[in-house]
């Protein structure tokens, strides 16, 4: 790799980490004020240890043999196959660095859904499990696999991340039960500015996101970076116009979730399609999204802080989108065009089937991984516990010490 592609990606690496705390501030302010450390600590439990056990094995599971379609193997777990001496070990050790930004924040992105009620110790065994045994391989499938083989586009990370994600958090809140109280009681946010500033790290950080997923600092880079701005500035505007509407404000919380939902869309389509295409996949997911959040009050499922509604419809729409307006020719690219372009079907068609089997794939074992926890462990705390909050019962903390003027260790 040339010394600026190098650069480029150590920039993107550091900037889509950045993403996980700005994750943790924004479920964090939605969350109550008593679970709000709880929801940091399950985030920043995933950068401790994720990145232990994807040099372990991750990486190799999920893109050690390239060539493999459905399987990495373990030629490259223990990093055993790096060596800066050789030709391109730089660029190889740059790689797992960039992708295990990326499995650090995948299941982290489920832990808004199971706010308040999960037990952490179940967490702490869920996460990293989750990682291994559901995100290696389906990344694997969707990038050199044989979803991607088949034809099917995830730039970055729409159907391997999103969507992914966003199944396993509806799958995590059937089998953990909702929270006491709901729906019946409301659940509003305890910071807003905490959600508007996690709002903006996650939007600074998605540059590094996508534009970094070029792998270097090219054209395709530009364009991805381009898309992820007006993408999300369009949906964060579609959102908050259909809250107006609909029920006569506009509101911050509005705002900070069209945006995410914006980026979450564009994520797959980023490097396949032009800018203004960006602008209609931005707006299509604002709107989508902003009515997608409160089908768990008609369903019954309590997803706490929309992982579902967000993540993995806005990863739907995104990636069902690249199949209308993907364009081979603008970016000078070889695969399959959007039906907009001259496609035909087919490729919304290898949209479809890549987002089905990892949306069954993702549900089962998310499951079985759930289902052997509960039957050990335990995955929810009890009603005194929830009651009191899980900062107290969980990580003996609290947040906000209010009145306390000392405050010390023995």
């Amino acid at each position: 790799m040339e010394a600026g592609d190098v650069a480029w990606v150590l920039v993107s690496a550091a900037l889509v980490l950045f993403m996980t705390p700005g994750l943790a501030l924004f479920y964090g302010g939605m969350d109550r004020s008593r679970n709000v450390l709880n929801m940091l600590m399950m985030n920043f439990w995933c950068m401790l240890s994720i990145p232990v056990l994807w040099v372990i094995v991750g990486y190799s599971i999920a893109a050690g043999n390239f060539d493999a379609q459905w399987f990495g193997g373990f030629d490259a777990a223990f990093l055993g196959n790096q060596n800066l001496a050789v030709d391109g070990g730089d660029a190889s050790l740059l790689t797992i660095a960039f992708l295990g930004m990326f499995a650090v924040i995948t299941p982290a992105l489920i832990s808004g859904a199971v706010a308040d009620r999960m037990k952490f110790t179940a967490w702490a065994i869920f996460a990293p499990v989750w990682m291994l045994l559901v995100f290696a391989p389906v990344f694997k499938w969707v990038y050199g696999g044989w979803l991607g083989v088949r034809g099917s586009l995830d730039f970055a990370g729409g159907t391997a991340i999103h969507v992914n994600a966003g199944i396993a958090a509806l799958v995590a809140v059937l089998i953990l039960g909702k929270r006491k109280g709901w729906p019946k009681e409301g659940h509003p946010p305890h910071s807003m500015p905490l959600v508007m500033i996690g709002t903006g790290i996650l939007w600074f950080g998605w540059f590094g996101f996508n534009a970094g997923s070029a792998l270097g600092a090219n054209g395709q880079a530009v364009q991805a970076f381009m898309n992820t701005f007006l993408a999300a500035a369009a949906a964060g505007l579609a959102w908050a116009v259909v809250e107006k509407l609909k029920d006569g404000h506009f509101t911050n919380l509005g705002a900070a979730s069209g945006i995410v939902a914006g980026l979450v869309a564009i994520t797959p389509a980023c490097g396949y399609v032009s800018s203004m295409s960006s602008i209609w996949i931005g707006l299509a997911a604002g709107v989508i999204c902003a009515f997608a959040v409160h089908l768990k009050f008609k369903a019954g499922y309590d997803d706490a802080l929309d992982v579902v509604g967000v993540h993995f419809v806005g990863g739907l729409v995104g990636s069902l989108m690249i199949g209308l307006f993907a364009d081979s020719e603008y970016f000078g690219n070889d695969h399959m065009d959007g039906l907009f372009y001259g496609g035909g079907p087919d490729l919304l068609l290898e949209q479809a089937i890549a987002n089905g089997v990892t949306i069954v794939y993702s549900a089962i074992v998310t499951a079985l991984i759930l289902l052997a926890i509960k039957a050990t462990i335990g995955i929810r705390v009890s009603e005194e516990a929830e009651q009191t909050g899980l900062d107290i019962s969980e990580h003996a903390e609290t947040a906000y010490n209010i009145g306390e003027v000392t405050m010390g260790r023995a």
